[in-house]
């Protein structure tokens, strides 16, 4: 039999139709359901919660479900940071190298008075599944999960070892897992290439997913400690100078100042595909972003939504305020931390100097902060990495089960805005893909925000596309 040239078993029709994916079994949902809030009920945020507790889950899954112990190990620098890595075999005589899939099991800090619901109780209302992660990205981590089961039930054998690291702090804290398995236990993270479920995905259009975005390319994360300090004094004496003052100015300008327009290979493609598939509105404002140079009134146009405006430059906003000691003294001292996503083929130093002659301020002082807290007066002038090259082995079968699912939608390599661990990964010289199942309502991005949700459709169906991914990637061409 031949696989229409695509080399993978799934069910499609030669010809160029496309057969509808099928819907996920019952049992599946079930148990994916079972998996999803098990993850999201489990406090993972790293002031108070434990990665080890969902890794624990997750591995307690995987045993009752066939997985050898052997292949499900825990490791991590201390007892709240425990990773679990698991491999699902393939076959014996496999001279091929295994697939990593990375996904952080941590979550963004959340507070119960901020939130509709609880953000640690898996709420189903609306349409929709309520709960911190559920966007980012326990989803995806239930959507793996459910799917190496529903794999190992059926007997699956793939052509390669795939092997799936569920690890701590991609969010913050000082214990990155990705990080820390590749120092300290490499022979576990050794792959072909990685697939990062964080951040991509289908995006929604009034419920209709229109494009499938991959992250062929993302922005350096970096945190800038931005401190002003001066004499103070008594309250009933005030002064211009005082140190809140100061340095709300400062942002003020920052505010007021964004980064210049820059397009690379992928975002400039990404835009270009969007075009054909987007409101007439936009089509518009995207291609008078293209022109060279851009036009100012499209990318006035383009940027008044914030997740398009982060598109076209590098961002950096003010995150956290602290500042005076006594509600009758005038502050001696009052700090930001300013994070800043930067646009590759630029350095977390460039931009540190950018911001100083931003706050154009001789008495503020720009810090880098690196993610495990530590403070330094510059930060690393290394540029992020180049984008890896697009694989077939990677995007064929990507097509084709994107084909499968959503008929006729098509697949974008795009530049993630925000930041991941396939930075990681990425600087260990193995290509790293953003390729998620769950589809999003284009402006209903709730990631590390309140009442974080993905509709419940959305879930069900990432779900049946992990377990069909994963097969298509690792079955061999049928003759």
């Amino acid at each position: 039999m031949r696989a229409c040239g695509v080399g993978v078993m799934i069910a499609l029709v030669c010809g160029g139709a496309v057969a509808q994916g099928p819907t996920l079994p019952a049992k599946d949902k079930v148990l994916a359901r079972q998996i999803f809030k098990e993850f999201i009920e489990t406090n993972s945020q790293d002031s108070n919660g434990s990665v080890t507790a969902v890794a624990e889950a997750a591995r307690k899954e995987l045993l009752a479900n066939g997985f050898a112990a052997d292949d499900l190990i825990l490791a991590g620098p201390n007892d709240r940071k425990q990773n679990l890595v698991v491999r699902y075999k393939g076959a014996a005589n496999s001279k091929l190298k295994p697939i990593l899939i990375i996904g952080h099991i941590d979550v963004v800090e959340a507070r119960r008075s901020d939130w509709t619901t609880d953000p640690y109780q898996f709420v189903e209302k609306d349409g929709y599944f309520y709960g911190r992660g559920t966007q980012d990205m326990k989803d995806g981590d239930a959507d793996v999960v459910a799917s190496f089961i529903r794999l190992r039930r059926e007997g699956y054998v793939p052509d390669r070892d795939i092997t799936l690291a569920l690890t701590a702090d991609e969010e913050g804290g000082k214990s990155n897992g990705v990080s820390w398995l590749l120092k300290n236990r490499p022979e576990l993270m050794k792959a072909e290439f990685v697939i990062n479920p964080d951040g991509a995905g289908p995006t929604l259009r009034d419920g209709k997913a229109v494009e499938m975005d991959v992250e062929a390319t993302e922005k350096t994360y970096a945190d800038y400690r931005v401190i002003a300090t001066n004499p103070g004094g008594h309250s009933s004496e005030p002064r211009p100078d005082n140190a809140i003052y100061e340095l709300v100015h400062a942002l003020e300008r920052l505010e007021a100042s964004p980064f210049p327009v820059e397009l690379n290979a992928v975002s400039r493609a990404s835009l270009e595909e969007s075009e054909k598939v987007t409101t007439p509105e936009r089509a518009a404002d995207i291609r008078g972003v293209l022109k060279t140079p851009p036009d100012p009134k499209a990318v006035a146009d383009f940027s008044k939504n914030a997740q398009d405006s982060a598109i076209l430059r590098t961002t950096c906003v003010a995150t956290m305020l602290k500042g005076g000691h006594a509600p009758n003294a005038l502050p001696g001292e009052a700090e930001a931390n300013v994070n800043c996503r930067i646009l590759p083929g630029h350095s977390q130093e460039e931009v540190r100097q950018d911001l100083i002659k931003i706050f154009n301020d001789p008495k503020l002082t720009v810090e880098y902060m690196a993610d495990d807290g530590t403070v330094s007066a510059t930060a690393p002038n290394r540029e992020s990495q180049a984008p890896p090259p697009l694989r077939p082995d990677v995007f064929v079968p990507l097509r084709a089960v994107t084909a499968q699912l959503w008929p006729g939608m098509p697949v974008i390599p795009s530049m993630s805005v925000g930041a991941s661990d396939s930075i990681y990964t990425m600087q260990e010289g193995i290509p790293s893909y953003g390729i998620g199942g769950a589809g999003i309502e284009f402006g209903d991005d709730r990631m590390h925000g309140r009442d974080e949700r993905i509709g419940v459709d959305s879930f069900y169906k990432s779900v049946e596309f992990f377990y069909l991914y994963l097969k298509a990637l690792t079955s061999k061409p049928v003759a």
